[in-house]
């Protein structure tokens, strides 16, 4: 009796969850087990960067809907999962592909931050995920076949669902480091140029084997980049997806709408970042699609395996995280409290403070670092190696350059130009400053810190000694870098500068000037 309440119980609230969808209606004993009695509930995530605690929830519920047996039920990821926190940064990835194994997805994509490591560690990464990894456009170089599988079909019921993936080719500027060898060979290729015909290519051939549904697992995102390329313009250049599950931007979209090429309008959802929230994909048995978002916080749902693979991790973390580093009396924020992250669109303490730092370790006369190498705000109170690991989960090392006037504002010119929106690859600085004109995308009054703590005016024909990293100096967003000459590399990351020069530098207590932005970038509207 009481086994027949808590299912009664379970039931009830799969279907609130659910809404109020054919399949959780007039369902009997009886009917149960026929095919055609039930919908079909995708659950979905993107841009989770190494929020493992929501794994467990993502599992419990995906397992509370298959034990009210009322739909069938898969789990699958839009990308960008293996970097953004101590979990991936220290491990290079294996940790959170421990836990995606316990979770047991049924197919999953890849993003832009899955190259971080470089392609060989990431094949050797997805090797252990225990998951289908589809992505259409992923080509070695001079092959005609995708390294992964474009896509995936699954049965459910009586209906074959084709879950294809997309990755987005601009990938090839910001992870660019991972597609060339040191000799500027091209390795590896995400096919921008003809990127919607290979898409195309692959649903046809998923419907030609007898997909019923096409439903693409996609890391493309909601803004153009350089290349013009976003999942908009995907839908709209292509025709027999039924519904794309995006990534890439961190956008909240519960449900969207885009006309594909024969103006039929096909669903488009994203879930935010960092398992802020779950999507459900409802798929009903008369082939209607609905996507809807639910808030991580309301799900009191987990599961004890993803729980333990979790807490492994976790306790690996503590060993290398726990040291206390510095001691700070405000944050250092990254994100303001809406979530929108200032450091990719306008200057912020926590970028003076890292660019201070790199300027320190390399004693150049400037520092840079893009503010998508910021990832996560400080604390108040103790800040752990671990924190600093979350704040620059990236393995890059420092370099000293060299570089002209003339190159420094060609790269603020360029990597500016989308102020006021976010930009990963906007400039923090040390040793500089600079203002902004965001209506006009110019960059004025460009001035460079003197010893006695004055600045003056850039000469564009002098040269100047630049402390960035290794991703900065290495191409992509920053080829105006790429050929200038390069003073002193070291084998030290990014994140250790930081730490150290936050517990000797600055004696292990962070100072009131960085409670604020210290007047080095000034934007206005003109």
């Amino acid at each position: 009796m009481k086994k027949e309440m808590f299912r009664l119980s379970l039931s009830l609230f799969i279907i609130a969850v659910l809404g109020s969808c054919s399949s959780t209606k007039n369902v009997t004993k009886n009917q149960v087990g026929k095919v055609n009695d039930r919908s079909i509930v995708i659950l979905y995530e993107n841009d989770v960067h190494c929020g493992i605690d929501g794994y467990t929830k993502l599992a419990g519920l995906r397992d509370a809907i298959a034990a009210a047996d009322t739909a069938y039920v898969a789990v699958v990821s839009n990308g960008d999962y293996l970097q953004g926190g101590p979990a991936g940064a220290i491990s290079h990835g294996m940790f959170i592909a421990d836990i995606i194994r316990s979770v047991g997805y049924d197919a999953i994509t890849l993003g832009n931050h899955e190259f971080d490591y470089g392609v060989p560690r990431m094949k050797e990464v997805m090797a252990n995920v225990g998951a289908p990894v589809v992505c259409a456009n992923f080509f070695e170089m001079n092959t005609d076949v995708p390294y992964y599988s474009p896509y995936i079909i699954k049965q459910f019921g009586n209906k074959r669902i084709a879950f294809v993936g997309a990755t987005t080719p601009e990938t090839m500027n910001s992870e660019g480091y991972s597609f060339y060898d040191e000799a500027g060979n091209q390795l590896y290729d995400l096919r921008e140029k003809t990127f919607y015909n290979v898409l195309q290519q692959a649903v046809d051939k998923a419907r030609s084997e007898g997909a019923d549904y096409v439903v693409i697992l996609s890391h493309v995102g909601e803004d153009p980049f350089d290349m013009n390329i976003d999942s908009h313009q995907m839908i709209a250049a292509t025709k027999g997806v039924n519904v794309v599950l995006d990534g890439h931007t961190h956008s909240t979209i519960p449900a969207d709408k885009v006309n594909n090429l024969e103006g039929k309008a096909v669903p488009i959802s994203q879930t935010g970042t960092q398992f802020a929230n779950i999507g459900k994909l409802l798929i009903t048995r008369d082939g209607r699609f609905t996507t809807t978002l639910i808030p991580a916080a309301e799900i009191s749902y987990q599961s004890e395996r993803v729980n333990e693979a979790v807490k492994n991790v976790d306790a690996q973390l503590k060993e290398v995280t726990s040291r206390v580093v510095c001691t700070s009396e405000f944050p250092l924020k990254v994100y303001d409290e809406k979530g929108v992250r200032l450091v990719r669109r306008l200057e912020t303490g926590s970028g003076d403070l890292v660019t201070d730092a790199y300027r320190h370790a390399m004693q150049a006369e400037i520092a840079f670092q893009n503010g998508g190498g910021i990832r996560n705000d400080l604390p108040a109170g103790n800040i752990t190696y671990g924190d600093i690991v979350s704040l620059d989960p990236f393995d890059n090392t420092m370099c000293k350059i060299e570089a002209t006037g003339a190159q420094i504002l060609e790269m603020l010119t360029k990597c500016t130009r989308l102020v006021p929106q976010e930009d990963g690859s906007f400039p923090q600085c040390s040793g500089i400053k600079y203002t902004i004109h965001s209506a006009s995308h110019t960059i004025s009054d460009v001035a460079v810190l003197q010893a006695d703590g004055t600045y003056k005016p850039l000469d564009p024909a002098a040269t100047y000694t630049l402390a960035v990293s290794s991703y900065y100096k290495g191409g992509g967003y920053y080829d105006i870098f790429k050929d200038c000459r390069v003073l002193r590399e070291t084998g030290t990351i990014t994140r250790d500068v930081l730490s150290e020069y936050m517990e000797k530098v600055l004696n292990g207590k962070v100072p009131q000037a960085y409670a604020q932005p210290q007047g080095r970038i000034t934007i206005v509207d003109d």
